[in-house]
């Protein structure tokens, strides 16, 4: 690798590893697994970076996550275990110290409550909800991320949203108290 890709690489990585790490955590709920499969993520992102500009390589390494998620969850699949997460919200989530006790209380409960309906989506929904609610990413990045035209994408987030919404007003949630919205 020349001193160019390096650079390039070394700036994706502090760039990208951390956010990264955190979809490959809420996917898996294993920190370890988080792990491995960031690093197995810039291995693999090595192999195109001379293909890629800084401002579209945010998508295209979520795309190799997900991808390197998909592929070990295949594997372990094969063998019967499966890494669906344990939690989808971390258990420490920086909490602000200026926050009313009844409000952290609530929104934790919530967490917990969403964390429980997400489990039961579909892999594809579960993951273009965080990348678009989490991450922030725009419907174009999306589109990258996960191979699909702006079409599919738009109704595919319109139907994870509605899914996770009948499953909330299953479980008896109102939109009023601070359910879903």
């Amino acid at each position: 690798m020349d001193y160019g890709h390096k650079d390039k690489l070394e700036d994706l990585y502090r760039n990208y590893a951390k956010p990264l790490y955190y979809f490959l955590l809420k996917m898996s709920g294993s920190p370890h697994l988080a792990e491995d499969l960031t690093q197995e993520t810039f291995v693999r992102a090595t192999v195109s970076l001379p293909y890629y500009q800084q401002e579209e390589a945010r998508a295209w390494l979520f795309k190799v996550a997900r991808n390197a998620y998909l592929d070990e969850w295949r594997r372990r699949q094969k063998r019967k275990w499966m890494p669906f997460a344990d939690y989808i919200f971390s258990k420490k989530d920086m909490i602000s110290p200026y926050g009313s006790p009844e409000k952290e209380a609530i929104e934790e409960e919530t967490k917990a409550d969403v964390k429980d309906l997400l489990e039961y989506l579909p892999e594809q929904y579960r993951t273009i909800l965080y990348l678009r609610e989490y991450e922030s990413f725009s419907y174009l990045e999306i589109q990258e991320a996960l191979d699909m035209t702006e079409n599919q994408v738009k109704v595919t987030l319109h139907r994870a949203r509605k899914r996770l919404s009948q499953l909330a007003e299953k479980k008896g949630w109102k939109n009023d108290h601070g359910g879903m919205e």
